[in-house]
């Protein structure tokens, strides 16, 4: 009788064990929260070609700042790529600003290209533009969702991107204004009227880096949250192998 309590007490513990590293897997698989800045310094961006950034982008008051004053500092970016994510973020634009936030980023024939949340002082812009150029829109890509409510110059608005497999989403304010899939019919149809035309499978890269873009306007960001997320792919795997191990578990087994 003793040894039997003590074999299943030892199965009991497996389970848990067993379980226990099924949990973690899948944890890991879900997500991880990164931080893209400190609130003090910018570690973890650089200049386009590698270096520190010491011109133009700064930290104030837990913001990046670019301050045009300074000249032309050029775009920053993260050190780290990142595949499927969810980013929030805030930010705020000068009057008559014009700015964005680019991400899956890669080189093409050398040249640095993302897909662009943009940025833009829609009321104040002097240029003439169209839809899909205003703030909150897939730059040249996807325009806004027509009852987006933007702030305007010199206040904050909050920002949400959602990239998951070929699903992109812009949010503005708690509102989903864009949405896209990456390869489908109306996604190749758009890309071959745009600037991108001549980029062979743009944005159809898993991974990038994000990019603040300076376009010669003052423009604050602040409150970067970050997850990264498991592809659909990645819940495919990881359901197949729970399935897997409930069939050779020895949590089931008939103890004498």
């Amino acid at each position: 009788m003793v040894e039997q309590i003590k074999l299943q007490n030892l199965v009991r513990l497996a389970c848990v064990i067993i379980g226990g590293s099924i949990a973690i897997s899948g944890a890991a698989l879900r997500g991880e929260q990164v931080s893209l800045f400190d609130g003090r310094t910018l570690q973890g961006w650089t200049t386009l070609d590698g270096q520190p950034v010491t011109t133009g982008w700064r930290v104030e008051n837990g913001m990046i700042w670019l301050d045009p004053s300074q000249g032309k500092a050029g775009h920053i970016m993260t050190t780290r790529a990142f595949g499927d994510f969810k980013l929030s973020f805030e930010w705020k634009i000068a009057r008559g600003g014009n700015s964005g936030l680019k991400y899956r980023v890669r080189s093409y024939a050398g040249k640095l290209y993302g897909c662009e949340y943009q940025i833009l002082d829609d009321d104040g812009y002097r240029k003439r533009f169209f839809p899909q150029h205003s703030a909150g829109a897939l730059y040249d890509l996807y325009e806004p969702h027509e009852d987006k409510h933007l702030l305007p110059a010199g206040k904050f608005n909050s920002s949400r991107i959602l990239v998951r497999d070929n699903v992109l989403q812009h949010w503005l304010n708690d509102r989903l204004i864009v949405s896209a899939t990456v390869g489908d019919a109306e996604w190749k149809e758009r890309v071959a009227r745009s600037k991108f035309a001549d980029l062979r499978a743009f944005g159809q890269n898993r991974h990038g880096r994000i990019m603040l873009t300076d376009h010669g306007s003052e423009v604050w960001f602040r409150n970067f949250k970050m997850e990264t997320l498991s592809s659909n792919r990645h819940k495919s795997i990881e359901n197949a192998a729970a399935e897997r191990t409930k069939q050779t578990t020895p949590c089931a087994l008939d103890l004498p």
